[in-house]
């Protein structure tokens, strides 16, 4: 089963704001549509950043005590560049990128990098939920058997709250990180552990190929 891509699992009714959206209106956004952040868009409908209500509240407590010299609007108080991801890009990478930057919606753009929809972690995880068997079948058919060529049983695949662990021997060395990396990509993978062995080392250099060590010269020699 391929991975179903964010195009399919994105939002496509996104309320958004403008760069000079004032302050108090984008305050007015999230609590009345219940959110926690939208993106900021230029003329173009281009993602110029993301306010979150993180990004409110810092602002807010860095303006006390201030007089602003003028009204502040989105465009001061915005998170920029956001991080966009495409809709043909894969759930879990696009769920990967979200944790390794630690923001909870990727605004999704076209290859002219206009916005046209929002994949938040809600719309991510309904992906993840699929039971361990489901993951287990899956990695069994589609890795072990379909992938690696090998029995169903030459590799041992256990599955506990969506990480995998594979252990077992495989024929070559190269085909453990071939393995691994097939795994991570199946929908509800959230961890692989590795404890795949080889029967071949395909990886190490040929016997009586090995580079020579480079003598060091000194002064003394001719």
């Amino acid at each position: 089963m391929p991975s179903r891509t964010v195009g399919e699992v994105m939002s496509r009714n996104v309320v958004r704001a403008g760069r000079t959206t004032p302050f108090k209106e984008v305050v007015r956004l999230l609590d009345r549509h219940r959110i926690s952040g939208v993106p900021v868009l230029d003329d173009d409908d281009k993602v110029l950043g993301v306010v979150s209500g993180t990004d409110l509240v810092r602002a807010q407590a860095h303006r006390a005590g201030r007089r602003p010299a003028r009204a502040v609007t989105a465009a001061d108080v915005m998170s920029s560049p956001a991080i966009t991801v495409h809709p043909e890009q894969t759930v879990p990478d696009a769920a990967r990128l979200m944790e390794r930057r630690g923001v909870e919606r990727l605004p999704v753009v076209d290859e002219e990098d206009r916005l046209i929809g929002i994949a938040t972690r809600r719309d991510l995880l309904r992906v993840f939920l699929r039971t361990d068997d489901d993951i287990r079948d899956q990695v069994t058919a589609e890795v072990v058997v379909g992938g690696l060529g090998l029995r169903s049983g030459a590799v041992r695949v256990l599955v506990r709250d969506g990480v995998v662990t594979l252990d077992g021997r495989v024929e070559r060395r190269s085909q453990v990180p071939e393995a691994v990396h097939a795994t991570w990509r199946l929908e509800g993978v959230v961890g692989v552990v590795n404890a795949l062995t080889a029967r071949v080392d395909d990886c190490a250099p040929p016997s009586g190929h090995e580079p020579r060590a480079r003598l060091r010269r000194s002064a003394a020699d001719p």
